[in-house]
This record gives C-alpha cells, sequence and structure tokens, in this order.
C-alpha cells in the first residue's frame, strides 16, 4: 500500500469505530474504540519529523506471530522522507507511537511493526491541513442516572450513542458509552467513571465503560 492508499484508508476509518480495544488490564473493565485510538497515533507520527503516517491498524498481538508479548500490536506504514537516517527515524516513530498509546491512552501495548512504505524527496501536506476538525456528535438526552453520575466525572467531555443507547442494561450489567476530553488520560477517567457508576447501580452489576471518542 503507498502513502496516498494510506491516507485514503485511514479517511474511510473515520467513518467507522472499528473494533473495540482494551484499556488497561481485564480488572480496569474499560474499552476504546479502534477509530479514536488511531486519531491519536495518527497525530503522533505526524509529530516526528521525516515521518508521513501511512496506513495504521491495532488489533490484539498473535502468539503466532509475536509469541509472548501479550497485549496489544499496532502496525504502521509510512513514508520516509530523505534527509535522516532510516534507523533512526524507526526507532523515534516506534518511541512515539508507545509513548502516545500507553502513557497517553492507557493501552497495553506487546509489538509494534512498521513499514517503509515509501521514499520521498519532499513531505507532501497533511490531509486537510489548516481545516477546523469535524465537530462531534451531538451528545443524546442524558437523565438517566448512570450517566448523570458519568457526566460528573472529570475528563468527561459527553455520553454518546456511537455503538447504541449511551446506557446499556443487560444480565452482564451496566455499559457506559462516552467521549472524553483531549488532553486527559482514557483509562485515568474510565477509572474514575466506573467508580462513579458502580455507586449509583446494584452493588451486584458490573460496570463497563466504552470510550468512543475524544474531544
Amino acid at each position: 500500500m503507498t502513502t496516498a492508499e494510506g491516507w485514503t484508508a485511514a479517511v474511510r476509518d473515520r467513518l467507522s469505530p472499528g473494533r473495540l480495544l482494551p484499556l488497561g488490564t481485564t480488572a480496569d473493565g474499560a474499552w476504546i474504540t479502534e477509530r479514536a485510538v488511531r486519531e491519536m497515533l495518527g497525530r503522533a507520527a505526524w509529530a516526528v519529523r521525516g515521518v508521513v503516517p501511512g496506513a495504521l491498524r491495532i488489533r490484539p498481538a498473535d502468539a503466532a506471530e509475536h509469541p509472548g508479548p501479550g497485549g496489544l500490536l499496532v502496525t504502521a506504514s509510512f513514508g520516509a522522507i530523505a534527509g535522516r537516517p532510516l534507523p533512526e527515524l524507526v526507532e523515534e516513530l516506534r518511541a512515539a507511537l508507545l509513548a502516545a498509546a500507553e502513557g497517553g491512552l492507557g493501552l497495553v501495548v506487546g509489538a509494534v511493526d512498521l513499514r517503509v512504505a515509501e521514499l520521498l524527496d519532499t513531505a507532501p501536506p497533511e490531509p486537510d491541513a489548516g481545516a477546523a476538525p469535524p465537530p462531534g456528535p451531538t451528545s443524546p438526552a442524558a437523565d438517566d442516572p448512570v450517566a448523570l453520575a458519568a457526566l460528573g466525572v472529570a475528563g468527561v467531555a459527553a455520553v454518546t450513542d456511537m455503538l447504541g443507547p449511551p446506557v446499556r442494561r443487560g444480565p452482564d450489567g451496566v455499559r457506559v458509552e462516552l467521549a472524553v476530553t483531549a488532553g486527559a488520560r482514557p483509562l485515568d477517567v474510565a477509572r474514575a467513571v466506573r467508580a462513579a457508576v458502580t455507586a449509583a447501580v446494584p452493588e451486584d452489576a458490573a460496570v463497563t465503560v466504552v470510550v468512543s471518542d475524544l474531544r
């Protein structure tokens, strides 16, 4: 896949939330959409001098391909602009992606696979450079006590209905879907939301938090 094809795929991917990825460990009961992760990691990749990001994917690491690491596998292709040694560029990009995924979001990453798709003389403009980011979807009405408990947590931008009702109750417990304020660490926000929501539901109800968007 060329870098241009990677941009096309990235635009297409923005229309779909993708798979749900675990935030933290199983005990945290928190998930985040792949689209939200790609957007943050994409910004981190663009910030690396000499890198033109292409296709980027995040999925559970395959034990057959990567024995031992566990966690998530980040795979990314990119164009390399002339002027920097490739090994140096690759290591800086890997460090930037890891910092964004683990430190910025709270994902557990087992491996980062990088592929140089093109060697470029100059950098093309970033997609939509200079354009204002599209507004997030309008937040649904929230008069549910679970939604209100979530909205009272610092770092929660809104409850959302990208994947269904903002609050879903079922035999497995309660799931609340929300957007996190830009700059707040999703894992930390999700943990705080679980604590707040747990106090608002029956004691035996398991609480799951899904982060659908970063605003």
